[in-house]
């Protein structure tokens, strides 16, 4: 029987709320604006700024229609005794405490998964391929969901597991034993996921020699940026659309281009991109954000350690008894709204590096004009929003509009 006590009303108003504020940010920003900032007028024809327009807005129609779909099916299942009744089929099994964890969690999130498939498959078959985007095939998109439950399954269940034990053995220090366990698991993942876990999805080809190779590696050089291994990734087998990352750290280093970014950019453009990621790694960018991820990880298992054996908690979802894995995920629910509210700095932080990291590259190539036409190039291609409203930026953008990038280049 479900309680309506303070976490129930908490987390209801919490969750409710954030999504209400998140539907107010995606109004505004779908809101035709007069004009475009002078910095990208010259952008798009009135074609295909009218198609970049009709781009964002199918995409935000189709967000708004998963979250109040999403919403709805939450709360249907948890005023209705879900939660409890959930618990009851995992104890009836009669497992390890362990395992019954692992188990509840595989549910939920099987059930999140099948109510996620229709609207990414939409998105993926219809909008992206009506907008010239998609590259996928069925087979391909079919594999990566494989990979990706196989993944998470052995990886998740080796973390998953590791703190459901903790919580349930190591008493009041179980958060700081949680915490160490959660770095040092992503610390590893950091280390081996370009070698190990990229290339069961992206084929690594190392870039042929000539000019481009040529003028990275001058350009790392005078930097004195240490670059053994440079990629070649198939990203057009997914989309048209054009990346470049760092993965990796130490040894395992990894730069790495989109065949789609090569094939659109000139080689100073190229250049200008590349400095911009170098600049990432020179200004401590990476520790930086790691650090912070790791500290929000400390303040969520902290907080994890005074709510997870809470009965008013279990019984505010329908759980009389309560136990380590629901009280687990009924704090995620509780914890979620907070986790917003946090990510609202992290944004802010990385929307500031981002402005570095294009001054670094500005200043260490000599000029910013070619990042400034790589980054319309990719404007252009992706059909980007140029004119995002600013509450919606506040509250989601982890890199500054791209006349704010600019503007800030040519100064």
């Amino acid at each position: 029987m479900i309680e309506t006590n303070f976490f129930f009303w908490v987390t209801l108003i919490f969750l409710i709320g954030t999504k209400v504020v998140e539907w107010i940010a995606e109004f505004l920003n779908t809101q035709e604006k007069d004009g475009l900032p002078a910095e990208v007028a010259d952008l798009y024809d009135p074609e295909e700024y009218e198609k970049s327009r009709r781009y964002e807005k199918e995409k935000t129609r189709l967000s708004f229609i998963e979250d109040v779909l999403s919403l709805g099916l939450l709360l249907v299942f948890w005023f209705l005794g879900g939660f409890g009744w959930l618990e009851g089929v995992v104890q009836s099994t009669d497992l390890h405490p362990v395992l019954a964890g692992l188990l509840y969690f595989l549910i939920l999130m099987g059930v999140q998964w099948l109510l996620r498939l229709p609207f990414d498959l939409y998105d993926t078959f219809r909008i992206e391929e009506e907008f010239g985007f998609n590259r996928t095939t069925i087979g391909t998109y079919a594999g990566d969901q494989v990979k990706q439950w196989i993944l998470t399954i052995v990886l998740g269940g080796i973390l998953g597991g590791a703190v459901l034990y903790l919580f349930q053995t190591a008493g009041d220090s179980a958060w700081i034993w949680c915490w160490g366990v959660f770095i040092g698991f992503n610390l590893v993942i950091l280390y081996i996921a370009p070698i190990w876990l990229m290339p069961l999805f992206y084929k690594f080809t190392p870039l042929e020699e000539g000019t481009l190779r040529e003028s990275i590696e001058n350009y790392a050089k005078k930097e004195s940026f240490p670059v053994k291994e440079l990629f070649v990734i198939d990203g057009s087998r997914r989309s048209s659309k054009a990346n470049a990352f760092f993965a990796g750290f130490g040894k395992n280093r990894r730069i790495a281009l989109y065949d789609t970014l090569i094939e659109k950019q000139s080689v100073p453009e190229l250049v200008g991109v590349l400095a911009h990621e170098i600049g990432h790694y020179r200004l401590k960018h990476v520790p930086k954000m790691v650090g912070l991820s790791f500290f929000q990880a400390g303040l969520m298992f902290f907080l994890a350690g005074l709510f997870v054996g809470s009965s008013s908690l279990a019984v505010a979802f329908g759980v009389q008894e309560p136990s380590v894995h629901t009280g687990l995920v009924f704090f995620g629910l509780l914890f979620s709204a907070l986790s917003r509210v946090t990510n609202v700095g992290v944004q802010w932080l990385s929307r500031k590096h981002e402005f570095e990291a294009d001054a670094f590259a500005a200043q260490t190539t000599g000029e910013g004009e070619s990042l400034v036409s790589a980054l319309k190039k990719l404007a252009r291609e992706n059909l980007s929003h140029l004119t995002p409203h600013p509450f919606y930026v506040f509250l989601h953008y982890s890199h500054p509009p791209l006349h704010e990038r600019i503007r800030a280049l040519r100064q």
